[in-house]
């Protein structure tokens, strides 16, 4: 099994934890993750674009000329798609982007993301995170203490608003409950800072 260090908020070791190989000592598959990370980011696609084809863009009602006679070339609609201001060819239509991997490949690919963590020194382990008031001054200090200069992901057991409204205002960094982690996160983050019980619950539900 592998072990870590514990830390407390003042960036000093308290102990050490053995985690569960399952979970965090797993062969990292890359494939699965970089799965998971396309599905993600697909699923937040709000696939909203759009174009006006000829029958949309406003008038083009009246036939330009007659069919003969003219000389110039039959025309039906100053709308049509070689006129200027006239409709798109084939242009993006809204569409939905999203679709959903089998729940055991997501699981698969957490648990990979998570030993990459463990396995590239990048896993933080908190005895506790307390912080009494909202204030960005002190979540800083935390980072710069165990180390973490950028992007950190703190995860926490629960929801904690003073850690949320501490952290919110740190470029890059990101708050998740241990309940709601995910792969891209996990990945995107320079250093991954969990609490103990944050630890615990994700065994609780991995396992």
């Amino acid at each position: 099994m592998p072990k870590v260090a514990v830390y407390n908020m003042e960036g000093k070791q308290v102990g050490e934890l053995e985690l569960n190989d399952a979970i965090f000592g797993v062969k990292v598959n890359q494939d699965l993750m970089h799965k998971v990370v396309v599905s993600q980011l697909a699923n937040r696609r709000q696939g909203t674009v759009a174009t006006k084809n000829r029958s949309l863009v406003r008038g083009g009602g009246r036939k330009p000329w007659r069919q003969k006679g003219t000389g110039r070339a039959r025309q039906g609609s100053i709308r049509s798609p070689q006129w200027v201001g006239g409709g798109v060819v084939f242009g993006p239509t809204p569409r939905d982007f999203s679709y959903r991997l089998p729940k055991k490949a997501r699981r698969a690919a957490l648990k990979s993301a998570l030993s990459a963590k463990v396995q590239a020194g990048d896993f933080i382990v908190l005895d506790e995170l307390v912080v009494k008031q909202p204030k960005t001054k002190t979540m800083v200090a935390i980072l710069n203490a165990l180390g973490v200069d950028k992007k950190p992901l703190v995860v926490t057991g629960e929801w904690d608003k003073n850690v949320e409204l501490s952290t919110r205002n740190i470029p890059g960094a990101v708050v998740a409950k241990s309940q709601g982690l995910n792969v891209y996160d996990i990945l995107n983050a320079s250093k991954m800072v969990i609490t103990k019980d944050a630890i615990l619950k994700l065994e609780e539900v991995l396992a």
